[in-house]
């Protein structure tokens, strides 16, 4: 039978501070949440504050690129260049504002519009209330993102759709004609006869 030789072993507790304490901030923390209410032509946005004070409406820019560029250095100046974490609704503007934002060195999330939490009763939707209920609910860690896809899964995506766009107007223009042919009392001619 071998010899069992105990080995003295160090137990080290740790709390939850000193590992939040511990933790890179740039990874864990953002100086600030931008919620973006986005869309063709305008983009509503609002911020909120670490901690619990209630998000702020910060107002309205113009959807071009140059704007939107602007307002990133508005807000990294305003918080001295520390990471921001921007998000906005999945939708038909699609993904080009969540590149920009990244392509600048931020965070940005698309969230899930049918996973946003809505209270009871709340019907009233303006541009203002979503930017400021996305702002808020995204410090929270309250919504779900979405997958981005890369711009050759997006090129294939669309190509998809188009495709399936054009296989349904085919089948309406069959049927269309179909009906049409009927109308005038011909039936559809075999390959060896011809129109009378």
């Amino acid at each position: 039978m071998a010899n069992f030789t105990p080995k003295s072993v160090k137990n080290e507790n740790k709390s939850a501070l000193a590992n939040v304490l511990k933790s890179d901030p740039a990874i864990d923390h953002h100086a600030a949440y931008i919620g973006m209410d986005v869309h063709k032509d305008t983009i509503t946005y609002a911020v909120a504050l670490p901690g619990r004070a209630n998000g702020q409406y910060r107002g309205e820019v113009a959807h071009n690129k140059k704007t939107v560029n602007k307002l990133i250095q508005r807000l990294s100046d305003e918080f001295s260049g520390e990471l921001l974490l921007f998000c906005y609704e999945a939708g038909p503007t699609g993904y080009h504002l969540y590149r920009q934002i990244v392509a600048s060195g931020h965070d940005c999330e698309v969230v899930a519009p049918t996973k946003i939490p809505h209270k009871p009763g709340e019907r009233v939707k303006t541009d203002r209330r979503d930017a400021l209920k996305l702002a808020q609910y995204l410090r929270g860690g309250d919504l779900t993102a979405v997958w981005v896809p890369g711009h050759e899964q997006e090129a294939m995506r669309d190509l998809t759709r188009a495709r399936s766009d054009m296989k349904s107007q085919e089948l309406k223009a069959c049927q269309q004609l179909n009906a049409f042919v009927l109308r005038q009392g011909h039936n559809w001619p075999s390959n060896k006869t011809r129109w009378t």
